[in-house]
């Protein structure tokens, strides 16, 4: 099949505005997580963050969602000679609330939009694009999956590039929706750890400029993306299969179309959330696809779970952890809480690979499994 590769990337978040940044934090242990003035743990972009990142563009009237957005796209942007005025590059904006904040400002937030597509529709004016957006908006897996439709579409000829962006806020809305699972945690989460209790918030957004244009990449070596699927539990509407059979069919069909086996992989980049049965049930899909010898982490001890911007903003932190050859710890795990033995780890891991696996689960049953490779330029 046609090579896709990684042109470029970004991760806005409370780690930074960069991707450069970010890993350069998570590499050192930190976490974005902080006790907000509300009582809960989060991870929020401070306000004075935000203002210093937007100063330099004229983003008077855009919400805080489309700020995200827009500074995610034009830093990744600028490492490239892509545009979005091109014909042939795709625009695919993923997120599960967009502008969901705007229930809680009621009248006063005028006439702005709610609507998924309108909002993409005003962050692709701003760039001039050429095309309409596209919209991914399934649940927590809605930014993996957007890489994965990106890569097709590229593959069949539509595009030669596409600029993937995704993006949530921790609003109200959405944490009132986990409190009502009884889902979050009253401390920081600890993914796959014996005594979790429940997930972190956080938000924040994310770029991948993805190309078939091997005179786009810079350096002697890129991020070829692999292959990916995706599968659904059909269990429950907001819990996730009891066995791990659905996500482990997308693990397995990734890695068959990839040509590769689970030893290949230097690492699995789960899911992670951190409640009692998503970590359950990827721990036995990891099991069931023969990954049992293979590191795996979760990143969401750095930025909480930020929804539609996860599978973009841990994919990054993968890619460039790969590039290093290095397994980022999982922090918060201390001791194993899942059924079946899984490598999991609060340290950092070096270990030579030149390949990895992203994994992402999400309400609704949805999966999504991605291999990422190393190449040579």
């Amino acid at each position: 099949m046609m090579d896709v590769f990684v042109a470029a990337d970004n991760i806005v978040s409370p780690l930074g505005a960069t991707a450069v940044a970010n890993y350069e934090q998570v590499r050192r242990g930190v976490s974005g997580i902080r006790l907000q003035p509300e009582g809960y743990f989060g991870a929020v972009i401070a306000e004075e963050d935000l203002n210093a990142w937007t100063a330099p563009y004229q983003l008077n009237g855009y919400t805080k969602f489309e700020q995200l957005l827009i500074l995610s796209v034009q830093d990744a942007l600028s490492h490239t000679g892509i545009s979005l005025r091109d014909e042939r590059t795709a625009f695919i904006v993923s997120t599960t609330k967009g502008n969901i904040a705007l229930l809680e400002q009621g009248a006063a937030a005028g006439p702005l939009p709610l609507q998924l597509f309108a909002t993409a529709d005003r962050v692709a004016a701003y760039f001039g694009s050429a095309n309409k957006p596209l919209v991914i908006s399934n649940a927590c897996i809605s930014g993996l999956l957007a890489i994965l439709i990106g890569q097709r579409m590229i593959r069949a000829g539509q595009y030669d590039h596409a600029v993937i962006c995704g993006a949530d806020v921790l609003t109200k809305f959405v944490l009132s929706g986990f409190q009502s699972f009884l889902a979050v945690s009253d401390k920081p989460c600890k993914p796959f750890d014996a005594a979790r209790n429940g997930i972190t918030l956080g938000e924040g957004a994310a770029t991948v400029i993805i190309t078939k244009d091997r005179t786009s990449l810079k350096g002697n070596t890129a991020v070829r993306l692999g292959e990916g699927a995706s599968s659904n539990d059909a269990n429950h509407i907001s819990g996730p299969s009891r066995t791990g059979a659905e996500l482990s069919a997308a693990i397995t069909t990734a890695l068959w179309q990839s040509g590769l086996r689970p030893e290949d992989m230097g690492f699995v980049s789960a899911h992670g959330t951190a409640t009692l049965y998503n970590d359950e049930m990827e721990a036995k899909a990891f099991h069931l696809s023969g990954l049992q010898q293979v590191p795996v982490n979760s990143l969401k001890g750095y930025y909480g779970h930020t929804l539609g911007a996860a599978g973009l903003i841990e994919a990054i932190i993968g890619m460039r952890g790969m590039m290093e050859n290095v397994v980022i710890p999982t922090a918060g795990f201390s001791t194993s809480g899942v059924s079946v033995p899984l490598k999991l780890s609060n340290v950092p891991e070096q270990r030579q690979m030149a390949h990895y696996l992203k994994t992402t689960s999400g309400f609704g049953g949805c999966n999504a499994a991605m291999v990422f490779s190393k190449m040579n330029v």
